[in-house]
């Protein structure tokens, strides 16, 4: 039906957009474990694999608990515009996994063999079973999904509460994800204004969810506004471009 599908368009865009943000990430990591590019695609299909799981958690633990308390989607829209905040306000994007908690109990709980010989996530070196620098990039994948999901996941149940469509556009947007990192790989520093626009994105659903027992938008208007504020972000990004490049 019409009403599904568009829910569906509209999840499947603000997941997709909200993806793009995760590759930055990805990118920075990467770097940092000096992860070489032919390895780099085993590490995403395997955070992706993972990702899948987590995201069906907190997919249907989202939707029990909405379907209990109703007033955790006001919790949700509140969170959504906090995070919106944060968005805009932060400016340092830098990665230092050393100073991560995740990276200190991992390190101590597991041996971490530094150099990076094949693209096994563990090797054995005399007889003792090593770690290689390819598994803490993984787990540093999957910590970071799990940190947007709870982004993505509320903002996704602004435009739908059926945990078949949320799901399912959380899917196909993910399975997309490895594609998409080797496509935008070498232009990521381009898209000057993505920040912005998703922090607009995240303000609109999270609003939209604090108003929705006064005031409903309808899913056609949250798909306009969402398309126009990204086509808008990546017409500004060209241009900034263009004039960066004409001044240079």
């Amino acid at each position: 039906g019409h009403e599904p599908a568009m829910q569906f368009l509209s999840g499947y865009i603000i997941e997709l957009s909200l993806s793009v943000d995760n590759l930055f990430v990805f990118l920075m990591l990467f770097s940092y474990f000096h992860i070489p590019e032919r390895f780099q695609s085993r590490v995403l299909f395997w955070g992706i694999i993972g990702a899948l799981v987590m995201r069906a958690a907190f997919v249907f633990a989202g939707s029990a608990l909405i379907e209990q308390f109703h007033w955790i989607i006001y919790v949700f829209g509140a969170f959504l515009v906090l995070t919106s905040i944060k968005l805009i306000v932060e400016k340092d994007n830098k990665m230092d996994p050393e100073s991560k908690f995740v990276f200190r109990l991992v390190q101590k709980m597991l041996p971490i063999k530094k150099d990076l010989e094949s693209e096994h996530f563990t090797v054995r070196v005399n007889g003792k079973l090593f770690f290689t620098r390819l598994f803490l990039a993984l787990i540093f994948v999957e910590v970071t999904d799990i940190i947007f999901a709870f982004d993505s996941i509320p903002a996704i149940f602004s435009i739908t509460k059926d945990p078949f469509i949320v799901f399912t556009s959380n899917v196909f947007a993910i399975l997309g994800l490895r594609s998409l990192y080797f496509l935008l790989a070498g232009y990521m520093n381009k898209f000057r204004y993505l920040r912005p626009a998703l922090a607009i994105i995240l303000a609109f659903v999270g609003i939209k969810m604090l108003l929705s027992s006064t005031y409903e938008i309808s899913t056609e208007a949250s798909l306009a506004v969402i398309v126009c504020v990204l086509a808008a972000a990546t017409v500004l990004s060209v241009i900034k471009n263009k004039n960066s490049v004409k001044s240079s």
